[in-house]
């Protein structure tokens, strides 16, 4: 007779020999096993031994409202019901993508004339860089080709979206980045500045070093300049004072647009709807997804200004054809329940939730900052990060062999909370929905996961 316990372990076994994995060493894979999840609710996932965790990084930045969220449910079901598939070429539509294309502008935090949808960030940066190409060819520029990202950001895993990835783990053995694509350097204050450095002179510098890297460019052959408005994958680094209304002056000198990666920060996650709004963007093109439907369904979003758009329109008519899309782009499922997220958002009031539960957040973690590990505490809204150092009040890292990162994260994960290790650096992104007691209750573990990684830190070091 089969039990609970052997169906678990054939289960695991199916997945190792069977499954090739994200983001893991393979490797490693084969002999650890899966951490296998199966149901979640509110803030809290299940895995198959009925251990229960905190998910304080909302899966992948993306369960803003939490797991198992009855209206989102519903919300699938109903449209699955009515009309589970069609496709959105040729003039075709259905209620929910026109819907919620009119519900994404009404929310930009600039005017946008239309949106485009697709099925991942990854994609949605993608077609963001197309649609640039596309527009200057329109345009009479041709040459205004070259895509201008950052060390450290992170804009996805297609092969356009990963070349713009700063991350190097992204470039190795992929032969990327392609041609075209640039990067210039990280805004991370505490560890980038010159000593004694404020953040408005950081903020100067770098934008000195962006208005010279155009300009030994070329202005003729730089199209844009894609940021995160914090930068999630990178280390959770939120832009000094100052930065990007000096790097947006740059831009609009030499004629460069500017593409907003919402991917992460958009929805609330920062306090405001997106993180445009907090730090001062005005994007020419954003980009988003996760939160846009609290990651239930694949779906992501890219919104053009009305000057990329008429070039879209009048390139389109020439060409007879806007000769970009996916077979998913728009799917009525996916929209159906975008739009219910959305209005999900407005009913509960996430944007007051998430001012409300910030100051505490943001307040705990300061707390643990003060551990002889934490050099920096970073964070806005509610999402957040803790840099490890080996020594108090240096910035000198663990050695690489200790993966310190990953051991704490470990150790969090024994305590019953899900958080994510970026190298040294620990994240944290809670559900918008988390209370408060639940937001106690995270840092309490966390408290007891890094009690036990000071412990082990002098063998670390070593």
């Amino acid at each position: 007779m089969t039990t609970p316990s052997d169906s678990i372990q054939a289960l695991r076994q199916l997945d190792t020999q069977s499954h090739l994995h994200a983001y893991t060493n393979a490797q490693a894979h084969a002999e650890m096993g899966p951490l296998v999840v199966v149901r979640g609710h509110g803030v809290e996932v299940e895995d198959d031994q009925g251990r229960r965790y905190i998910e304080g990084m909302s899966g992948l930045w993306c369960a803003s409202l939490g797991f198992s969220h009855p209206r989102l449910a519903e919300a699938g079901a109903q449209a699955l019901r009515t009309l589970p598939y069609y496709h959105t070429f040729n003039h075709r539509s259905n209620p929910a993508v026109a819907q919620l294309a009119a519900r994404l502008l009404a929310l930009a935090p600039v005017p946008m004339a239309r949106a485009f949808f697709a099925n991942s960030g990854s994609e949605a940066n993608d077609s963001a860089v197309k649609m640039v190409w596309y527009h200057f060819n329109a345009t009479g520029q041709p040459g205004k080709k070259k895509i201008i990202a950052r060390q450290r950001g992170y804009h996805g895993v297609t092969v356009a979206s990963a070349s713009l990835t700063g991350l190097p783990g992204n470039h190795t053995d992929f032969d990327l980045p392609l041609p075209r694509m640039l990067h210039v350097d990280c805004p991370h204050h505490w560890r980038n500045a010159l000593p004694g450095e404020s953040e408005e002179a950081f903020a100067t510098r770098l934008a000195d070093q962006l208005d010279a890297r155009i300009q030994a460019e070329g202005p003729d052959t730089v199209a844009a300049f894609i940021a995160e408005p914090v930068m999630g994958a990178g280390g959770v680094v939120v832009p000094p004072a100052t930065y990007f209304d000096k790097i947006q002056a740059v831009l609009q000198k030499h004629g460069v647009l500017l593409i907003a990666d919402e991917v992460i920060c958009g929805f609330g996650r920062t306090g405001s709807m997106w993180g445009s709004q907090t730090f001062g963007l005005r994007p020419d093109i954003l980009t988003c997804a996760k939160a846009l439907s609290s990651g239930y369904v694949p779906i992501s979003a890219v919104m053009v200004n009305e000057r990329i758009h008429a070039s879209l329109v009048a390139n389109s008519g020439r060409l007879g054809t806007f000769g970009h899309g996916y077979t998913y782009s728009g799917h009525p499922v996916a929209c159906a329940v975008a739009l219910e997220t959305l209005q999900v958002y407005e009913d509960e009031r996430i944007l007051e939730r998430v001012a409300a539960l910030s100051p505490r957040f943001l307040a705990a973690l300061h707390q643990l900052g003060e551990r002889a590990v934490v050099g920096e505490v970073r964070g806005v809204g509610l999402i957040g990060a803790l840099e490890l150092v080996a020594e108090r009040g240096g910035k000198t890292a663990f050695p690489p062999a200790a993966k310190a990162g990953p051991r704490l994260a470990q150790l969090a994960l024994d305590e019953g909370l899900v958080v994510r290790a970026m190298g040294d650096t620990l994240a944290l992104c809670p559900p918008l929905i988390i209370t408060e007691a639940e937001l106690d209750e995270l840092f309490a573990r966390l408290g007891r996961a890094f009690d036990r990684f000071e412990a082990e830190a002098p063998a670390l070091r070593s």
